[in-house]
Order: C-alpha cells, then structure tokens, then sequence
C-alpha cells in the first residue's frame, strides 16, 4: 500500500476518533481490541500508555496495512506527548509499509523536522541515519555520505546512547560501503553492527547475506590479514551446511595461511566471480598469511628465517620470497629486517592476532613447554650452584 493510496481511503477529517472509527471498519477482528484501547487511553490523555500499546499494535504481524493511516491521522494528532525516540521509531515502521522509496523518503524526511531539536538529537540521528537509507536505495551515494558525515559528527559528542541508533548507523554505513566495494570498510562497521544488535533480530536469510558479504570483504579487503574477530562470530555457522560452506572453509584456510587448502577451494570460484576476478590478489594474499603464521607457530628466540623455508611454507620460488617479505614489512604484518647476502629475515615484531581455536591450542602448547624449560634451567642452576640455594 502506497501512501496515497492510503490517503484515499481515510475519507474522514482529523478528528481522531473518526479515524479510529473508520480503520475499525477495515481491521481484522484480531485487531478490534487496540483500536478500542486507543480510544480509551487517548480520552483520558494517558500519553505512555497509549504510546506503549501502539508499539504493541504495531509488531503485530496483520497491523501493516493500517500502520501509514494511524500514524497520519491519528499518532500525528497527539505526537508532541510522546518520547521522541519512540516517535522516530514507530516512524521507521511506518516507512517500511511504502511500497515506493520517494513516498518512504518523503515520510521519512518530515519525520526528521519534527525531532530536530536540540534535546533530541538521538533520536534526530536515528530518523537521519534512515532517510540515509532509504536515499542509498535511490542510489544517491552523495546524499547518503552527507547525512552519515553529519550523524558521525553528532554521535561523537555523545557520552552514551542507545544500542538501536548505533546499530542503525552502523547498518547503513556498512551497505554503503558495500555499494562503493571498500571491503575494509565494510567489514569493520559490519562487524560493528552485528557487536549492536542480537543475532536473533535477523531472519536467516539476513544472517546468510551477511555472513556471506562478510566473508568476501574479509578476503578482499587489501588491509585485512586477520579474520579471527570473524572466525569466531556465530553468524558465520549461517554458512554451515549451505551451498555457501566453502566460503566459511576459506576463510579458515586463510587465517591459517593453508595454501593447500585454498588451491582446493578455489575450484569453487566460478559460483563467486568477483573471486575469480581477483585470483592474483588473493594469491597474494595466501602467501603473506602463510608467512604471518610461519613466524607466529615460532618462538619469539627463533625468527631468523631462511629464504628456503618461507619458500617452502609460501610454496613460492624463492626469487620471489624477498618481494613477499618486502610487502608484509610496507604492509606493516611484521617488522624486521632482510639480510640479501646470507638470505635470511630477521624478525622482531608480527601483527597481533584474534586467535581461533586451533591457534590457541598452539600457543597453549608453547607455553607448556615454556614452563618446562624453565623447570629444567632451574634444576641445573640448582644442581650446579648448590650454595645459591641453602637456607
């Protein structure tokens, strides 16, 4: 239902018991019970208990059809009594009820003049944040980064806020992001979002196209060697047991620098051909995060390391191994230094890591011998200095 159409047939004048009257005669029976109570609490001005079982109304699966109605003649009525976030937020159910994203962005637009004030400026952010929206589905990429620029800049100067508004700046920072393909820049505020939000808001559909973008942005941000924040979020169990698996596997493949296994998985590139479009640079990409791991398994006393065995765990010539470790030091994954003579890198620093299991289990094993070490070093310094150590 458009909002002209719905304007059609509210054939009655403001008065707001005319309107309940007339959306009496076009609700299902299910609904009946609200329109009454509406009445009777809009009688007797009981504000918050109105607005509260309008909110009740409106999740309320068959309440859709009659959301534009309400809201315009009967809520616009009485709407300076209610808590403007609350306004903003009804609102933004109403403008999902519009068929056409000019009438939505029109609603959503008079919506924003009404709470812009200086003591409701969240709620001002979250009506902006979703006209952003609604102008990024008209593809106006321009008006959308304007209004995001200006809600950033108000968010700033908050000392808190609550979680439905950076949710909601968040979500549509992200999708514009992904119009623009900056995959950085989407899996940071995807990811952001999702920290925002229940997982269980999602329908499984959602939670499928997100992980799903989720995965290709991880892959082909040029600035994202660590996927561990991902790996161990549970919107990526979405992929299991989907025809999209494989790009949960890869993703694994990768955080481990598993070259074996991706040259596996990348048979499966013809079902995503921004992938297959981009098989030089994720090639690339393997190869510096086999040489991450490479210098993560080992101990912090043992980093010097030949060109034949990054060879060997890149699976590169070794010609080529001196320009990989030339862009993991530009890249900043690690520091150190390269000795072209003795052909050996020294390192002295990696990235910090967000661990998966398997590299937990690693580390955990390293600390336990560790501790043996120094176990046995102070048993030797014992036995050898004995008077050290007398009481």
């Amino acid at each position: 239902m458009t909002y002209l159409q719905s304007e059609m047939k509210m054939d009655v004048d403001q008065n707001p018991t005319m309107v309940l009257n007339e959306l009496r005669k076009q609700c299902p029976s299910g609904l009946q019970e609200y329109l009454n109570t509406f009445e009777d609490l809009y009688d007797r001005k009981l504000w918050h208990q109105l607005t509260l079982k309008i909110e009740e109304f409106f999740t309320e699966p068959t309440s859709g059809p009659y959301q534009i109605q309400l809201f315009q003649h009967f809520i616009s009525d009485w709407e300076s009594k209610m808590n403007k976030l609350k306004l903003v937020r009804l609102g933004l159910c109403v403008a999902k009820q519009f068929s056409d994203y000019n009438e939505a962005l029109a609603f959503l637009t008079s919506l924003v003049e009404k709470v812009d004030t200086t003591e409701t400026r969240d709620a001002y952010v979250l009506a902006v944040t979703e006209t952003a929206y609604i102008k990024l589905r008209l593809f106006d990429l321009e008006g959308t980064k304007t209004a995001m620029d200006e809600c950033e800049k108000i968010l700033d100067t908050f000392d808190s806020v609550e979680t439905v508004i950076h949710a909601s700046f968040y979500r549509v920072c992200a999708d514009f992001y992904k119009a623009k393909a900056e995959y950085a820049q989407y899996y940071k505020n995807a990811l952001l979002y999702l920290a925002c939000i229940q997982l269980e808001e999602l329908t499984l559909e959602e939670k499928v196209e997100r992980a799903h973008d989720l995965a290709i942005s991880a892959l082909l941000g040029d600035t994202i060697y660590n996927f561990g924040e991902l790996l161990m979020h549970p919107i990526l169990d979405t992929l299991t047991n989907t025809h999209l698996e494989w790009l949960r596997n890869l993703l694994f493949a990768f955080n481990a620098g598993d070259i074996g296994k991706f040259e596996m998985l990348a048979v499966n590139f013809v079902q995503e051909p921004i992938l297959q479009d981009n098989m030089s640079f994720l090639r690339q990409k393997i190869c510096l995060m086999s040489l991450i791991e490479a210098v993560f398994k080992r101990s912090s006393d043992n980093r010097t390391i030949p060109f034949a065995n990054i060879s060997e765990e890149t699976q590169l010539p070794i010609d080529e191994v001196e320009y990989l470790v030339m862009k993991a030091l530009s890249l900043k994954l690690i520091r150190g230094s390269i000795d072209q003579v003795g052909e050996v890198v020294v390192v002295t620093w990696v990235q910090p890591r967000v661990l998966d299991k398997d590299q937990i289990d690693n580390m955990r094993q390293r600390l336990q011998e560790w501790d043996e070490n120094v176990k046995k070093t102070a048993v030797f310094v014992e036995n050898e200095t004995p008077e050290l150590f007398i009481q």
